[in-house]
């Protein structure tokens, strides 16, 4: 309405516009201000609706967890091999390289979240959890199926994803010696060995 108060914009455009400035600006520029130029609000507005710039952080994290959360799915439910399946989901887990947005995120709230209170950091184990679940269920299933070695597949899981973790920081982080392809062949040979007893 003409000389009308322009209305809020819808809680995902905000953690999409949240999400887009870490990935063109960095984690550094997202600040209350910039965001609320950006979507047309207050930092003042933004603030009653998050209550803390950690709110924001997390909740952003948890959008865009979600938007992984579907491709995860989509990759794992495809009519492929569990080999094929658990590649994809290696690939979908690994940075894309430094300053990854979502990886930039995820460093920042798992930073901050040594000072969490328990039902932010209840959400971050939620987060982990879907991740965990997925490639439980993978493994079991290739391991039912006769593709993989018998494993305990909560055990192997648990070991994998510290693997993931660690070298998806380095990647993140950009360091020396340790990009996203080296890691990939990393991983790819560590699956051969400890599932296929193949080497990769």
């Amino acid at each position: 309405m003409a000389g009308g108060r322009r209305q809020a914009p819808p809680r995902e455009e905000v953690l999409a516009a949240a999400m887009g400035m870490i990935a063109e600006r960095g984690l550094e520029k997202l600040t209350m201000a910039a965001l609320g130029h950006e979507v047309g609000m207050s930092s003042g507005h933004l603030m009653y609706y998050f209550g803390s710039k950690d709110e924001l952080l997390l909740r952003t994290l948890e959008w865009s967890e979600g938007r992984l959360g579907a491709e995860r799915g989509r990759l794992l439910t495809r009519a492929a091999s569990a080999r094929e399946r658990l590649d994809a989901y290696v690939d979908l887990y690994v940075p894309d390289g430094p300053r990854d947005p979502h990886w930039t995120l995820w460093l920042e709230v798992w930073n901050r979240s040594q000072h969490a209170d328990d039902d932010a950091r209840d959400r971050q184990a939620a987060i982990e959890g879907a991740w965990h679940r997925d490639l439980v269920a993978l493994l079991a299933e290739g391991v039912s199926r006769g593709e993989f070695r018998p494993v305990d597949a909560d055990r192997f899981a648990t070991r994998t994803r510290a693997l993931l973790d660690g070298f998806s920081i380095h990647v993140a982080i950009g360091l020396r010696g340790t990009d996203r392809e080296q890691v990939l062949a990393h991983v790819r040979e560590f699956i051969g060995v400890a599932l296929l007893g193949d080497g990769g």
